[in-house]
Formats: C-alpha cells, structure tokens, sequence
C-alpha cells in the first residue's frame, strides 16, 4: 500500500467553513501538529508524529491554525511556528536542538522520517506540511499582489484588497511517473530506470515529469519519456497515485510499454538511463546504503512501488 494515501480523517468541507463551529473543535478535543521551516514535529526518537495538546501551546498564537479534519475523538490542527526561534522552541515545549540534544520532541523533514511512520499519521503529517508550505508561499494574491489573509480554516486565502476580494486555494500540481517495459530479443522483460546526478550515488527511479497544459495524462507520460529518454511508448495503463506535498505534488502512477529502445539522454533532464531485468534489481541495494551499486529509490515514494509492482507481475510472453 503506498504511502501517504491513507488520510482517513473527516475534512468536514462544509462545517470547517463555519467559525462558531470550528471553536468548538478547540480544547481538549484538539490535537496539533507543529510545522517549523517544513519540518514536521516527530518524538526525540523519531518514531512517532508529535501530536501536541492544546494545553502545550496555550502560549502560542493560534489564529492561523489550519484545520486538517476529525475523527471520532479528537480535531486536528496545523500550526506554522516557524517565526519562533528553535531555542524558544527548546524552553517553551522541550524540544531537541543542536545545543540541547535531549528534549521530548524534534523537529525533521518528513520525507527521511515519513517510511518509519505508521501509514495513517505519515499522512496527516504531510498534508499539514503541504498546506504550511502553500499558506508560506501564497503571502501576497495573483492579480493584485495586495496582501490575502487565511480562510475557511486554512483552506483558502482571501486578498483585503476590497477592490479586488480574490479567493486563492491551496495548489497540487499533477505529475505522471511511469516505468516503461519492454521485452527484448533474448526474451527477457527490462524496465526503464533513470537517475539524476544530485541524486545519492547508484540511486535509479522511474521517469517522471509535470503535465503541461492542454494535454492528457497519456499524452504526459509518452512525452516525457521521450524527452527525457528519447524512448517511444504506447500503451500507457494507469495504476495509481500517491500525494507527495514536497511541496505540492500529486504523483499519478503509469506503466507503459517501449516500441524503440534506443536512449538518448540529454543532460539537463537526466545524468543516465539504463534497462534493467528483475533478476538486475534483485542485486540493487537500499536507498541510504553507504555500499557501490546501483541503488532502489526511497521505500515511501510511488516510483518504488511501481517498480516492486512490475517485478511481481508474471513476465510477458
């Protein structure tokens, strides 16, 4: 099951709109997950999301909170400190910094944190990191550039310039990611991975790329492994999606199948691009692995679910 994709508290699209309701989704009832500069608030161990009570932050100002949604026992809020010093951090909610190493809570970035979580929280997690990060940067409105405020519980941004009133909200930008197969003359079925040079060393994924305007999500992925591989595809067969809010992303998940084989990278998409058969990826390392080799991509990422997908499928005839 991927990763991220088990947000299963209620958003209550229409209440959270109400403000008298939402004050009453404060209080003991509430849970918040602090952001600071992107970084999620885990244990001092990192093996749990931290899920403060109300009574822990009474001190801090709670007027941007972004409401994330309910279950049936507690609300759950996302607050932004990252305008509070992590020294303050340290004295006010015992949090570790680089001076004081011991303390209740840390601060890290959800992606190395997000596969030792468990799935549920992982994905609360990153969408209060996805929301911080849009509310960030969506200070200022589109069309006029006057200053927008937070609302419909952190859902929206409204511009206060009367003239103008533009309602923004929160942006996913979607993305294919594809692993292209093909079935050589010695009968034995490769797929198609890529790397790029400020990846980890031996680390290889999946092609992956953005969907311009005006075109299907077909059309995206035939395009971009063209692009990036200079390989043609057909029969491109979506498979699933996986939300990836680092920082806005939303990753749809294909396989397709190569009618040419030739590669030709070009070094501004990527460094290399190899064809590699199951029995090649059974000798790949982890990603993180201090060992040579070549290398599988992060275990929480759909390009790594993708590949796991094809080298469980039966090989084709």
């Amino acid at each position: 099951m991927l990763y991220y994709t088990q947000m299963t508290l209620d958003r209550a699209s229409a209440q959270r709109k109400d403000k008298n309701w939402l004050l009453t989704q404060y209080g003991e009832k509430s849970r918040w997950l602090l952001i600071h500069h992107d970084q999620n608030l885990f244990s001092a161990d990192l093996t749990e999301l931290a899920f403060i009570q109300q009574s822990q932050i009474e001190h801090l100002d709670r007027r941007d909170a972004i409401f994330l949604g309910k279950d049936d026992q507690f609300s759950y809020f996302a607050l932004d400190v990252s305008s509070i010093d992590l020294s303050e951090l340290q004295k006010q909610l015992d949090v570790c910094t680089e001076d004081h190493s011991d303390g209740q809570y840390r601060f890290a970035d959800m992606r190395k944190v997000g596969p030792k979580l468990e799935r549920v929280s992982g994905s609360v997690g990153v969408l209060a990191r996805g929301l911080s990060y849009w509310h960030k940067t969506h200070c200022y409105c589109g069309r006029c550039g006057h200053k927008n405020i937070p609302v419909e519980a952190g859902h929206a941004r409204l511009c206060t310039n009367k003239a103008c009133k533009h309602m923004t909200f929160p942006r996913t930008d979607p993305a294919v990611i594809m692993l292209v197969t093909h079935r050589f003359k010695d009968g034995v079925e490769r797929c198609l991975l890529g790397r790029q040079e400020a990846w980890p060393e031996g680390v290889y994924s999946t092609l992956a790329g953005f969907v311009d305007p005006g075109e299907t999500l077909e059309q995206a992925v035939a395009r971009e492994v063209e692009e990036e591989a200079g390989v043609i595809v057909d029969d491109v067969q979506y498979l699933a999606s996986q939300p990836w809010p680092f920082p806005s992303s939303l990753m749809l998940g294909f396989i397709a199948t190569a009618k040419t084989t030739d590669i030709f990278v070009e070094q501004d998409e990527l460094e290399q691009a190899h064809w590699f058969s199951r029995a090649d990826l059974d000798t790949f390392g982890q990603w993180g692995d201090e060992a040579p080799g070549f290398k599988l991509t992060r275990p929480d990422s759909i390009s790594r679910f993708l590949v796991e997908h094809w080298r469980q499928l039966p090989e084709k005839e």
